[in-house]
């Protein structure tokens, strides 16, 4: 993330308290929850001691067919929080549905094989690490609603998990090259997100200071249904631009990590520097 941080080397050992500011070490967002800042140091207009709403408070769009594939923390927090909310979803990891029985005894989620997680739904958010996208059934996306909007979470890790791509690193954006894979469009949302924070910063729309996530894509419809569903979750949005603009939120730029209100997050995107720094390089 691009805020500067003391506490770099123990956020890349994974230690479970994390930094108090967000840190670029990869393994404080998706992989491990960080603690949760408990001053003005967040950026935000609340504290630790204001106690997050009931988990379905938000619901307001109506029960929909929710399809994720990847059940680490982003996955599985998603999956917890939408389920509440009403939504029919169905959940898929690389080891199989049998592995994932006490995610669904939790949340009421179908466990489902990741050729089938798509089926029907009218939103699938991929949350799998960039290595393993190539490796994704072919059709994963065949069975799914007309106008399916596909959420990529996924951050590029060269040094720490993915190994080199090459198209990304001469510079295509992180999502476009997801995109590509997939061979269909995707939204770029949740990527810098704090897994624990979709459980604990959710907030009512016009709450001062609510948090908010950046959002790119090129399809505006699938865009705003996204964006629809975040503030349901309980977070405004900023519209980050097209999936070219989308590098603005990949590791190590201002916004990564970010857990500001929309004005702050829109001034940490317009910060960011497309120069991809040597920490984020193969």
């Amino acid at each position: 993330m691009g805020h500067p941080s003391p506490s770099r080397a123990s956020a890349r050992q994974g230690h479970s308290n994390g930094p108090q500011r967000p840190s670029p070490g990869f393994t404080s967002l998706h992989p491990a929850a960080p603690a949760r800042n408990s001053s003005s140091d967040s950026g935000v207009g609340w504290s630790d001691r204001t106690t997050a709403l009931p988990l379905g408070t938000y619901r307001k769009v109506g029960s929909m067919k929710i399809g994720i594939i990847g059940a680490g923390n982003i996955g599985g927090n998603l999956t917890r929080r939408l389920t509440a909310l009403g939504h029919d979803v169905s959940v898929a990891n690389s080891r199989g549905p049998e592995t994932l029985t006490a995610l669904a005894e939790e949340t009421g989620a179908t466990p489902v094989t990741a050729s089938e997680a798509a089926r029907g739904a009218r939103i699938v958010v991929v949350t799998v690490p960039l290595k393993a996208v190539p490796d994704l059934p072919s059709g994963l996306l065949d069975g799914a609603a007309e106008g399916v909007a596909v959420i990529d979470t996924g951050n590029y890790y060269p040094q720490q998990r993915d190994g080199r791509i090459a198209a990304i690193e001469d510079g295509l954006p992180e999502s476009r090259w997801t995109e590509q894979q997939l061979g269909h469009p995707v939204v770029k949302a949740f990527n810098g997100t704090y897994a624990q924070d979709i459980l604990d910063r959710g907030r009512p729309a016009g709450t001062l200071g609510r948090q908010a996530l950046p959002v790119a894509g090129d399809d505006p419809v699938a865009k705003q249904a996204v964006r629809d569903l975040i503030d349901e979750l309980g977070f405004d949005t900023v519209d980050a631009g097209g999936l070219d603009e989308s590098w603005r939120q990949q590791p190590g730029t201002p916004v990564y990590g970010h857990q500001g209100d929309a004005d702050a997050v829109a001034k940490a995107l317009a910060e960011a520097s497309p120069e991809r720094t040597a920490e984020w390089r193969a």
